[in-house]
């Protein structure tokens, strides 16, 4: 392999993530989905952001990989199967194939889906534990400590208070068992010296300092990395009982799922990892013992580990709630794609909730802006500029006319998109890029308002004066839909068919300069972009 982990005293200037996304090609995963019930919102929340993401890269002429999947091996998922009557493997199949068909109804296009229980990647689970007991990383020991099986996570005492998980906040357990270490601890100097040289590494920034300073500041101890009484994982290589810990196994997903000793052109043209999306509630596993195992492994780090925040359910003192299967209180996404359309959804939770944080989900506010954001500014403007170019010039877009003042507003919005959404979109700032994109629309509605086309094409000398009016909103509309393509794609290639318009000619961020709509287009008025709902009682 060609890829390899650098010291940080080897490490190249800080780079922030807007020049990483600069290069190709662009490997992107988000977390594997657990197989304990069906997707809800805030499941849907993390792969549309991922996904919207690597429409992006993709219009930016990147070749790009996205992977999701499910993780499998875990003690709760046997459980959860033997409940529901059925083989365990069985189970998961038929869970991962309702979240594929969950993905594909919002319109999430991944290049890879992985199931941990599938034979190619347990056999890589188990080369890699394997390379890592002959070299050292891994020791075999005995554990004495707590336990928390909700969360199958290992606890130092440190981290407990009054017996309770931090994470999930249950009564942990006492357990004692023979036991495979990895030595995390090891790793405490390199990792301290890798942040101290990416500040980027974890993003939002403040996601950085939180584990800084709640796991490295106080010490690294050796993970245990195996379980004994367990059926369903990962064989423990050599054993004759017991599995390989479900983190240490489900991690790995994110090499498997690029070629890893199994397609060397492929892991070579993917790793490391560009972004690896994930929840705010498993931050220590992925920026912790993930890159002490990729150090171990000699391989390069990815380049930035992205935290989201929680899709949340309001409450009455104005707190909310995680949306959790274990609380009861999801939403499922299928029931509002099918209601209001997986554009419409798309575009509610990337321009609500900023993708960093926590946001509220209420469907009074989805029905706000479906109906105000997407049916009265953009479906509208759209409407508008198809019905006057089919009425007053024969359904046919004018050809580009000389610019006038009376443009300069809108051709410097348009223009302005291509230095604004950039940076934004390289940090995953989704909500700050549809605001930028909505100036647009915002502007292109001044312009019809201020420019009155009707009242043009009622005397003969306002002919002229109309062609560049509808000729300008037509190219609005246009650049809009480019730009508006990653986050509603089936919305946006419909907006070109009432252009006229096929689809995208080249990348961005040439492909939405100014100036570009084809002569002699004719448009195809059809039903209303986004149709007006009602909140129902």
């Amino acid at each position: 392999m060609t890829s390899r982990y650098r010291p940080a005293a080897e490490a190249k200037k800080i780079r922030s993530l807007n020049r990483i996304v600069e290069r190709e090609p662009f490997y992107i995963t988000t977390a594997i989905f657990y197989p304990t019930g069906t997707p809800h919102l805030g499941s849907a929340f993390e792969i549309i952001g991922t996904d919207v993401m690597a429409r992006y890269q993709r219009l930016r002429g990147r070749d790009v990989r996205f992977l999701t999947g499910m993780d499998e091996h875990s003690q709760r998922v046997l459980e959860a199967a033997r409940s529901d009557g059925e083989d365990v493997q069985s189970y998961v199949n038929r869970i991962a194939e309702e979240f594929r068909k969950t993905w594909n109804l919002l319109d999430i296009a991944p290049d890879g889906f992985i199931q941990t229980s599938e034979e190619r990647h347990k056999k890589v689970v188990s080369a890699i534990f394997e390379k890592l007991l002959d070299q050292d990383d891994i020791y075999v020991g005995e554990y004495h400590g707590l336990y928390c099986s909700k969360c199958e996570c290992f606890l130092a005492e440190s981290q407990v208070k009054d017996g309770l998980c931090p994470e999930c906040g249950r009564q942990t357990r006492e357990l004692s068992e023979r036991a495979c270490f990895f030595r995390l601890s090891k790793y405490q100097k390199p990792l301290e010296d890798y942040m101290a040289a990416h500040a980027d590494f974890i993003l939002p920034g403040f996601r950085q300092t939180e584990m800084i300073n709640s796991f490295l500041k106080p010490g690294l101890t050796d993970m245990c990395v195996s379980r004994r009484g367990i059926e369903w994982g990962v064989a423990l290589p050599g054993e004759d009982e017991g599995v390989i810990y479900v983190w240490f196994d489900a991690l790995i997903n994110y090499l498997t799922g690029c070629g890893y000793l199994q397609d060397d052109e492929q892991f070579n043209r993917y790793w490391p990892a560009d972004v690896h999306v994930i929840g705010k509630d498993i931050p220590r596993f992925h920026t912790i013992l993930w890159p002490a195992m990729l150090m171990a492994l000699g391989l390069e780090l990815p380049k930035c580990i992205f935290i989201h925040g929680f899709i949340l359910m309001p409450k009455a003192d104005g707190d909310g709630d995680k949306m959790a299967k274990s609380a009861g209180n999801v939403v499922d996404p299928r029931i509002l794609a099918g209601e209001y359309g997986a554009d419409a959804l798309r575009y509610f939770l990337l321009r609500e909730v900023k993708f960093g944080g926590d946001g509220a989900y209420q469907l009074e506010r989805m029905i706000a802006r479906i109906n105000f954001d997407l049916g009265n500014d953009l479906g509208n403007l759209l409407n508008r500029a198809v019905s006057m170019i089919d009425r007053y010039v024969g359904g046919i877009v004018p050809a580009r006319p000389e610019m006038t003042e009376s443009e300069a507003e809108l051709i410097a919005a348009a223009d302005a998109l291509v230095e604004r959404v950039d940076p934004l979109m390289s940090e995953l700032e989704f909500s700050r890029a549809l605001e930028a994109i909505w100036e647009l629309v915002r502007c292109a509605n001044r312009y019809v308002e201020q420019n009155e086309p009707w009242k043009l094409a009622k005397v003969p000398e306002g002919r002229g004066r109309l062609d560049g009016v509808l000729y300008c909103l037509a190219e609005a509309l246009r650049v809009t839909s480019i730009w508006i393509t990653p986050f509603m794609p089936e919305r946006a290639a419909e907006m070109r068919r009432q252009l006229g318009l096929s689809g995208i000619p080249g990348a961005l961020p040439d492909a939405a300069r100014w100036g570009q709509f084809p002569a002699d287009t004719r448009v195809a008025k059809r039903e209303p972009l986004f149709p007006r709902v009602e909140m129902p009682e």
